[in-house]
């Protein structure tokens, strides 16, 4: 629990602490082990791209007309390796547009931050800032008509265009009071878009906000909290937001020694659960504890007839327990909880237990029972480059069976989306699409692979000429 004098620290003295942040972060020498997200898979790109003469092998599905995008840390300049953590990275955005069975470009921009746009000798963008910090590298999607960048604890999103460039740092239209989420979940239903939000200046409250269908802000629900948590992502139900409060939380120490993610695993933070109808207060939310561990993804969550709730996600047993860098956990299997909210007791169930991370099923049951689940490989060994596995996974929840693509050697998978064909039934018609690194050549491929043929060679291959950095989340955005 943070003391009083933590507190006071925090809410009084804020810019001496990042004075004396600053200074000891000047003094950090770097180790001559080379930094795991600054080298190998991880070197950032240092140029914005345009290429339209892009390779396709296979065909590409005519109805698919849009965009995918997907974003992560790539540092305009190169930053001390002895205090980068990968998290803070200024953002890029990586994108092909794929129209009429043809893909017409790949293109990557950065995200045009203060940091950005000063490195590269342009104007600041537009609109208002939340903060010290306007960085923004987390996930990337489509809402209300625009596309959309995010990141959670501090800077308001960003609107780009369809091409791709930032149009302004933008709090859904002056609605959104402060920070918001990497991780809204869409509900089918209603078409509004839920977060669990928090800022990194508030050790003891976090928010639920509803953005609707139209991108304005509707709710912004003050929820307490102790000791800071980091929440990376929520989920939702029919009638609840699912809240991780678990033992990530902010750390004094690490803010002080000059670390610019200052977040650390807690083992005096208790872990707990949770549920809080979609239109509650704080004094509704059901609160369960649970065994200490981390997530940062759930593939999903619904409700059974007997009122319990599924849940369903990679589960870190520990996180930055170790490293100052990125993740450090050794152990992800994937879980399934039932929170059984009358009798506030989780019990944890391991469907897979090899490790594992972005599980994702189809959205448009996001909330609901459902049946696939799509995961990222992750090294069965401690990887400092948390990046090394050349699998997917497809979970059939219902058989309890796994699929399992293997891209090859040395060619390695990010988070994989589901993108549902038009018109059909079957949960799992529809493509699967992401970007594979083949660090054989240093090239990457946009790869759609049949859901329906997991296992099977890819539907269509559109081959991009040059390495682009693992990042962190991606996503199809239908053309308008």
């Amino acid at each position: 629990m943070a003391s009083a004098v933590e507190n006071a620290i925090r809410s009084v003295v804020t810019k001496g602490v990042m004075k004396v942040a600053e200074f000891n972060r000047s003094r950090m020498t770097a180790s001559e082990t080379p930094h795991p997200f600054l080298t190998g898979i991880h070197t950032p790109m240092d140029a914005e791209k345009t290429i339209t003469d892009l390779k396709v092998t296979g065909e590409i599905p005519a109805d698919l007309d849009g965009r995918y995008v997907r974003i992560g840390p790539n540092p305009v300049t190169p930053p001390n390796p002895a205090s980068y953590h990968w998290f803070t990275g200024d953002g890029m955005v990586h994108g092909v547009k794929l129209k009429g069975g043809h893909a017409e470009w790949y293109r990557n921009r950065w995200i045009k931050s203060t940091a950005v746009t000063t490195a590269l000798g342009l104007p600041p963008a537009p609109g208002p800032r939340n903060g010290r910090s306007d960085t923004v590298n987390t996930n990337v999607l489509g809402h209300a008509g625009v596309t959309w960048a995010l990141v959670e604890a501090g800077s308001y999103p960003v609107r780009i265009t369809d091409e791709l460039e930032t149009i302004a740092h933008d709090p859904f239209g002056g609605t959104l009071k402060g920070s918001f989420s990497a991780h809204p979940h869409l509900d089918p239903d209603s078409g509004e878009m839920h977060a669990i939000c928090y800022e990194g200046t508030d050790l003891t409250t976090i928010r639920h906000v509803v953005v609707d269908r139209d991108g304005k802000v509707r709710r912004e629900e003050p929820i307490r909290v102790q000791d800071g948590p980091s929440i990376h992502d929520c989920m939702i139900t029919k009638n609840y937001v699912i809240i991780l409060d678990l033992p990530v939380t902010f750390s004094m120490k690490k803010l002080l020694g000059g670390f610019p993610f200052p977040y650390a695993w807690n083992p005096d933070h208790k872990a707990r659960i949770g549920l809080l109808p979609k239109d509650g207060t704080n004094a509704d939310i059901i609160w369960c504890e649970v065994a200490p561990c981390y997530v940062f993804h759930p593939a999903n969550a619904y409700e059974t007839a007997d009122g319990k709730v599924i849940f369903d996600a990679a589960v870190h047993e520990t996180m930055f327990a170790e490293s100052t860098q990125g993740p450090d956990s050794h152990r992800t299997p994937l879980e399934r909880w039932t929170i059984d909210p009358a009798t506030r007791h989780i019990a944890r169930e391991v469907i897979d237990n090899d490790n594992q991370e972005f599980p994702r099923p189809n959205e448009t049951l996001i909330g609901k029972p459902y049946r696939y689940a799509y995961a990222m490989a992750l090294p069965s060994e401690r990887d400092p480059a948390f990046a090394s596995n050349t699998k997917l996974y497809k979970h059939d929840l219902e058989a309890r069976t796994r699929e399992v693509h293997d891209f090859g050697s040395g060619r390695i998978p990010g988070e994989f989306v589901f993108v549902p064909r038009a018109g059909g039934t079957a949960e799992d018609d529809g493509w699967l699409m992401g970007y594979v690194v083949d660090t054989n050549n240093e090239t990457t491929e946009l790869v759609i692979l049949k859901a329906q043929d997991f296992s099977g060679s890819p539907q269509a291959v559109v081959h991009i000429p040059h390495r682009v950095p693992p990042g962190f989340h991606g996503n199809w955005v239908p053309a308008a």
